[in-house]
Formats: structure tokens, sequence, C-alpha cells
């Protein structure tokens, strides 16, 4: 990693260690999807422009997409972003302890959500997939609406179409970093979906919420670190 890049990403002035941070939150997005495409009945929990057009497929009646476990993701993505707004508003010690707080409650969720997963054979009866959906989109939900107010450049963790717009308009701007931090957001992105897809096929789709909670506590233990020696500008 070039010096550049690496402080960009690890110390940044404005941001501190919240864009690699937040791309490891991105990696998590593209494993929750990964279980919820491949095992829920065909549902996005992070990616409700996807998840808006999945239910409309199964109200046209498309087979293999899933109207409840649509309906409860969406219902649980708003749920999560209502909570984080919550939170964002009562929070007044700064970003790191607003982040903290919120990948705290996702670590918590996706812990839960594991627990869920392991307590039945797959593949998942319909409240069981119902349970797993809702819990899973009300963590992207507080993640997303988090990033949201952290307003870094570009890295939304669960929303890839304007990061690759401008990437492709901005192509010729010639600013290294923030082409790198938009490629880095979607490789991660690609990664997540990638690993997740081959542990939902191969081991079984808790393994891959399994990974999800563990990334979580390195982004918990990260961001802890963070609001302890203030690395996370104001």
């Amino acid at each position: 990693m070039k010096p550049n890049l690496r402080s960009s990403l690890l110390s940044d002035p404005q941001h501190g260690p919240l864009p690699i941070l937040l791309l490891t939150l991105t990696v998590v997005t593209g494993l929750v999807d990964a279980v919820s495409v491949l095992s829920l009945g065909r549902v996005f929990v992070a990616n409700m422009t996807g998840n808006v057009v999945f239910i409309g497929f199964a109200l046209a009646g498309a087979p293999g997409f899933s109207l409840s476990a649509s309906l409860f993701a969406l219902g649980g993505f708003l749920v999560g972003a209502f909570v984080a707004g919550l939170q964002i508003t009562r929070t007044t010690s700064g970003r790191a302890s607003l982040f903290l707080n919120a990948v705290v409650l996702e670590l918590i969720l996706l812990a839960v959500s594991v627990a869920v997963a392991q307590s039945t054979a797959v593949p998942y009866s319909g409240p069981v997939r119902d349970a797993i959906a809702a819990i899973t989109a009300i963590a992207m939900g507080i993640q997303n609406a988090t990033a949201r107010r952290l307003a870094v450049p570009d890295l939304t963790t669960t929303v890839l179409t304007m990061t690759l717009t401008g990437l492709a308009a901005d192509i010729r701007n010639h600013n290294q970093t923030a082409l790198t931090r938009r490629l880095l957001a979607v490789l991660t992105m690609l990664g997540g979906a990638i690993f997740g897809a081959e542990l939902v096929l191969n081991v079984r789709p808790s393994a891959a919420l399994e990974v999800a909670t563990g990334l979580l506590l390195i982004v918990v233990a990260a961001a802890a670190l963070g609001v302890k020696h203030q690395k996370i500008p104001a």
C-alpha cells in the first residue's frame, strides 16, 4: 500500500481510520446479502433498491421470490434506519462515539441472526427465513444510516450505483485517492459476496453470518480504540 493511499485509509485528516473501517463494513454487506439472496428467498437485506424490485416480482407472481421475506427485510431496514436516526440526534460526543454505538448494535443483531440460523436446518422454514431477513435488515439499516451521517466520500457501505458512476464519470480527473477508494469499495463488496456465496453454497448459510459477525467484532474493537485515543475526528 502506497504511503498516500495508506494514510487516506488509515489516518485521513478529515476521517481518521473511518475509510478502512467502512470498507470492512462493505465486506460485511457482501457476506450478508449473499446469505439473504441465496438462502432467504431472493431477498436483499442491505440493498433496498433491489429489494423493492424483488417485491414487485413477487407481487407479479414470479417464482422463487419470497414476498414475506422481502417485506420483512424492507420493514427491518426502515426500523434500523430509524433507530440510527434517533442515535444520531442524541449523540453529542462526535462521530467516533456515533460509529462505535452503531457497530455495537450491528454486532449484537448479527450475533442474534447467527443464533437463529444455527437453531434450525436448511432450507429454512418461512418464519425462520423472515426472522433472519428482518434482523439482518435492521443491522444494515443502522449501518447505512450511520455511514450516511459520517459522510465519508464514496463509502456508503451498502450501495455502489453512485460509486460506480463516479468511478467512470470522473476517471479523467486524475484524483487517484478518490478513484482508488471507489475501486476498493467495489472490490470489497465483490469479495464479500464471493466469499459469502462460497460459504452458503459449500458450507452453510450461518457460516457466512459468522464471518460477518467476526469482522464486525474487529470493527468494534478498532472503533473502541479510535474513541479511546481520539483517532476519529469529530
